[in-house]
């Protein structure tokens, strides 16, 4: 029984104690609110654990050029000359990736995409920008080994390029798409030998030929078919802002001295610009960083033009990671790298294999780079 204390009572007063096993109102709207608040919560993980369709895209492993990979369980040269004098290095020249968290099937959750939204580290991606639908994950990364390969050979012909070896490059037509200018006048397996007379011994002189020609008249296509010097005419076809014949094309290499570049587990064609520069530099009897760590991204054509590549956010911050101070972006890439450059990192912007030998050149001497363009001039 509860006992109480009045006016003029000197009983001790004591406080209101419930009686075993009552259960006062308040208390028990408090339970009620604790209770939503706990269904709340687990509701909320639960959410937050469920799978998105995105995927998480972070700075990935940092290859040095000039250093060693492991193949098969043994440290090997990751660039290696076996019939050229080669020169001691120095530094590094780093070739930066990118990493993904998840795939079909096996996306992150809410929360971990949540957390790398707010990440500048990371980017967060929809899941078909990197798998796109109606390709398995087994061809991708087929796909993204057959741009490895091809990226090491253009890397190999741009730097021989650069050091004044003269051989031949062929650009080959690996197919002819149906309704194009080229159907019914260029055949698979044809080389392209020249636009207008003027030669083309890359991808990229090919675009840059029929971009110059227009899409007005008829361009005289040379090629080589069989055997046989030809000419023929085909009037390119507008496809953006670019002229195109329709053909899909591959490069041809008869090198004249053999390179060897060995890098497993990494694809996709990124790491031209390094490998060009890492071959360069092996090749040339003084070490181009002097001792400097120098990390960069870019694609590279035979004729040294230097393209632009995904992810240079997340590999500006690889580079950083690596110890590397300074950074070659592709020129293409500059309107995503102005605003986003970690402290502590220098940007360079680079349109070609020659001005990023330059940079390279004038970091290792100790000269001064004010000269040379960042990205901020670029975009600017």
């Amino acid at each position: 029984m509860t006992l109480f204390g009045g006016p003029g009572d000197d009983r001790p007063v004591r406080e209101t104690v419930p009686e075993p096993g009552a259960s006062p109102r308040r208390s028990r709207r408090e339970r009620i609110g604790w209770t939503a608040v706990a269904i709340a919560a687990v509701v909320g993980l639960g959410f937050a654990l469920l799978p998105t369709p995105y995927v998480i895209q972070q700075a990935g492993p940092v290859y040095d050029t000039l250093g060693t990979t492991e193949v098969d369980g043994e440290e090997v040269p990751l660039i290696e000359v076996p019939d050229a004098e080669t020169f001691p290095t120095e530094g590094s020249l780093d070739l930066l990736t990118v990493s993904a968290i998840g795939r079909p099937g096996r996306t992150p959750g809410w929360l971990d995409v949540a957390a790398a939204w707010l990440d500048p580290r990371r980017a967060v991606l929809p899941l078909e920008v990197l798998y796109p639908p109606g390709i398995s994950t087994e061809d991708r990364d087929a796909a993204n080994e057959a741009q490895m390969v091809d990226s090491q050979q253009d890397a190999i012909a741009a730097a021989l390029v650069e050091l004044g070896y003269d051989f031949p490059r062929d650009v080959v037509v690996q197919g002819v798409g149906e309704g194009t200018p080229a159907g019914g006048v260029i055949e698979v397996g044809d080389v392209i030998r020249s636009v207008d007379g003027t030669e083309v011994n890359s991808v990229d002189e090919l675009r840059s030929a029929l971009g110059e020609h227009g899409t007005e008249t008829p361009a005289e296509i040379g090629i080589v078919r069989d055997g046989e010097d030809l000419t023929v005419e085909a009037t390119p076809a507008a496809n953006g802002d670019n002229a195109v014949l329709g053909v899909g094309v591959r490069m041809r290499y008869e090198f004249p001295i053999d390179v060897e570049i060995q890098l497993n587990d990494v694809g996709g064609p990124s790491a031209g610009l390094m490998f060009a520069l890492g071959i360069v530099d092996t090749l040339t009897p003084d070490a181009m960083t002097g001792g400097e760590n120098i990390a960069g991204t870019g694609t590279i054509d035979s004729d040294g033009t230097v393209g632009p590549i995904g992810g240079i956010r997340q590999k500006l911050w690889g580079a950083l990671d690596a110890d590397a101070p300074w950074f070659l972006a592709p020129e293409a890439n500059c309107d995503e790298v102005v605003g986003n450059v970690p402290d502590g990192l220098e940007v360079f912007a680079v349109g070609t294999l020659d001005e990023a030998r330059s940079i390279v050149e004038t970091i290792g001497e100790g000269g001064d780079t004010s000269g040379f363009r960042g990205c901020d001039a670029v975009v600017g």
